[in-house]
């Protein structure tokens, strides 16, 4: 296939590139006018200004949208919501509306969202059915995964990954705890009950891939491993897999002095999900597992 890229540079797209490149697709790079990336296998687009040559993309097979601000990057302020909010609801609704005006649109989009969907729901069991939560990330992913309905209205089919914790030591949520652990700083957070649905990264770039061809796929797809465990297991694990004690808690008033509204948000919010979608088109989760997933990303295997 032709697959079109956006957020082709970070964790998760330069994990997909190569992957894509060994299955003998061809890619092109959705990027931003500042990008150094140039040639024929590149777009330009610049989403603030509602800028992308949609026939650019005739002829393309598949998008993979993975391009939007990361939330973790500064304490929460008005400015930093209104960006997290339009970094993702601007370039799907470009890229939506410049499907929709094709005379041959892709077949399929497959468009990143997360698992803030759901909100704080506590030892809830939830998937794809479940209800939408509250709170400003779950109204971002609202916003996030409206935003690609003109393709979808125009025939393409289009899949919604929300996306979980993802585990790669090359960035995320993983990277970020590695020092403090291995400096025996690690710990539960808050009263470690509230449950984390994670994923390794090479499942979510295999879960990508599975979207892309499985035609029975379509809206939302939990991209989450099917074992989600607590924060205090969470924490054990890791430092089981570091060697490296993990008893130093880290109080839930502390997380809000640091980090205010996106503590209770990203690190106090309990989310119990299963990938209910994938595993009913057999999806293969390679680490199914935390331990394994972990020793896999940070090579103890």
């Amino acid at each position: 296939m032709i697959v079109a890229v956006t957020g082709s540079s970070g964790l998760v797209g330069s994990a997909l590139l190569p992957e894509l490149a060994a299955r003998d697709h061809r890619v092109l790079r959705v990027v931003r006018p500042q990008s150094s990336a140039a040639g024929a296998d590149t777009i330009r687009w610049d989403p603030a200004a509602g800028a992308l040559d949609a026939a650019a993309l005739e002829g393309v097979d598949a998008i993979v949208h993975l391009a939007g601000a990361s939330v973790a990057a500064g304490r929460w302020n008005a400015a930093h919501k209104r960006r997290i909010l339009e970094s993702r609801t601007l370039p799907t609704r470009l890229l939506a509306d410049a499907c929709a005006r094709l005379g041959r649109p892709p077949r399929v989009l497959v468009a990143a969202s997360a698992t803030g969907w759901y909100g704080a729901r506590g030892d809830e069991s939830l998937d794809e059915d479940s209800t939408a939560g509250a709170g400003f990330l779950a109204e971002v992913c609202r916003a996030w995964e409206a935003a690609s309905e003109p393709a979808a209205r125009a025939g393409v089919r289009v899949v919604t990954l929300r996306i979980g914790i993802a585990l790669s030591r090359r960035g995320g949520a993983l990277a970020a705890l590695l020092t403090p652990f291995r400096l025996g700083l690690g710990g539960p957070i808050g009263s470690g009950r509230q449950w984390m649905s994670w994923i390794a990264l090479d499942d979510l770039i295999g879960a990508i891939l599975h979207s892309l061809t499985t035609e029975s796929l379509r809206g939302p797809v939990n991209a989450v491993a099917p074992t989600p465990v607590t924060n205090r297991e969470f924490g054990r694990t890791l430092g089981r897999v570091l060697r490296r004690p993990a008893l130093l808690p880290l109080p839930a008033f502390a997380a809000r002095l640091l980090l205010g509204e996106m503590a209770d948000e990203l690190l106090l919010a309990s989310q119990r999900i299963r990938p209910m979608r994938l595993e009913a088109t057999s999806f293969a989760f390679r680490y199914p597992t935390l331990e394994g997933a972990l020793r896999a990303a940070l090579g103890r295997d």
